[in-house]
């Protein structure tokens, strides 16, 4: 073996532990193969999933619901649950796209994105209701009444369902009874929704604060700067916290340090960030509303490749099998290879896709700004 072939080979060897480590806690991120029990897949917010979707997927069903679909869809056991711009939780069958059942919640639901636990689902409304619904019929469980609109998604974490609301709290919720257990209050809307690592709700909010919250107690673990205005969620791993602002960029923020690793701004376009980042293999992906798909050395935050889309991104991706598919306001479903950016596979829905997909199953779930809920596999 040659001496320069010899040190490659050291090398490879040394970092393979840290590479390894690095796929390891990427893999516990992903949601099951068979389920997207909430919005982005998991408690962290990553946006990955552990299933396989064909090369090039087929329109399996269309679901016509007449009214504008904000919410991003769920699947557990076989079954779509997503909410409606007239005010409605549905659950329609994942292989046939069929009606099971409807319940109608408040007059709109907007982004708020359903979550399935326990045989419930969990959603909020935009007069700031929090419904919990009974899986097997549709029927309400209990109701908790916010201050404000909510437009935050559900998080289960034990007997405790979290959901921000626009009167500026982050609540905890029994899951089984509706009771609050507590309430935490910040200066401005709680837009985005929370995540879970190490025991706490991690958010960015619209307070320009970015807020760690004990899940117990609802008692502050860490309040430092997010540097601006912030709508999206943020994804987390290995103690990083992954985020785009209104201020046009995006951040990763170390949860240890509080400090700063590095932050993103386009050299050209400047526009804010909507969407909420994919996480996986050291790459971080999300949407902007300068119409490109970013995708970020996690590192370094330097760009790895941007795709350019026909319209504003606030769709939030969702990565499986090496591919990102994301929604655009140009009506295009995209799958981008993970590596390059170069699209692989486009569906022209001819109506805004501003919902996020869910991935389960081998299918591909989104509801489109006319009213259509699209299954593709």
């Amino acid at each position: 073996m040659k001496r320069r072939e010899f040190l490659i080979t050291c090398a490879a060897l040394a970092t393979a532990p840290r590479a390894l480590a690095f796929q390891a806690k990427t893999a516990a991120a992903a949601a099951p193969a068979d389920a997207w029990p909430q919005f982005r897949g998991t408690p962290s917010l990553t946006g990955i999933s552990a299933t396989t979707i064909a090369p090039a997927p087929k329109l399996a069903w269309a679901w016509e619901g007449g009214e504008a679909f904000d919410s991003s869809a769920a699947i557990v056991d076989g079954v779509v649950y997503v909410g409606t711009a007239t005010g409605e939780l549905i659950a329609v069958g994942l292989a046939d796209g069929k009606l099971r059942w409807r319940y109608k919640a408040g007059e709109a639901i907007g982004e708020s994105s359903p979550a399935v636990a326990g045989g419930r689902v969990f959603i909020g409304d935009l007069l700031g209701v929090v419904h919990a619904v009974n899986v097997a019929d549709g029927k309400a469980i209990w109701t908790f009444k916010t201050q404000s609109e909510i437009k935050s998604s559900p998080v289960v974490t034990g007997d405790t369902v979290l959901m921000g609301s626009y009167d500026g709290k982050l609540y905890g919720l029994h899951t089984a009874t509706g009771k609050q257990q507590w309430a935490y209050a910040t200066e401005n809307y709680v837009h985005g929704t929370p995540c879970i690592a190490g025991g706490a709700a991690h958010f960015a909010g619209c307070d320009e604060v970015f807020h760690a919250v004990d899940l117990k107690t609802g008692r502050e673990q860490l309040a430092t700067s997010a540097t601006a205005y912030t709508g999206a969620s943020v994804a987390m791993l290995d103690g990083v916290a992954y985020f785009g602002t209104f201020d046009n960029q995006v951040l990763a923020l170390d949860l240890k340090s509080r400090k700063v690793l590095w932050r993103y701004e386009h050299p050209d376009r400047k526009f804010p960030f909507y969407s909420s980042a994919a996480v996986i293999d050291g790459t971080v992906v999300l949407g902007g509303r300068d119409r490109m798909v970013h995708a970020l050395d996690a590192k370094t935050g330097k760009a790895r490749w941007t795709y350019m889309t026909r319209a504003r991104i606030d769709s939030s991706p969702a990565i499986a099998g090496g591919r990102v598919f994301v929604g655009s306001n140009d009506g295009r479903l995209y799958a981008l290879d993970l590596a390059s950016g170069k699209v692989v596979w486009e569906h022209d829905e001819g109506a805004a896709l501003s919902a996020s997909p869910a991935l389960a199953a081998g299918r591909i779930v989104i509801g489109s700004t006319e009213g259509r809920l699209l299954c593709f596999m």
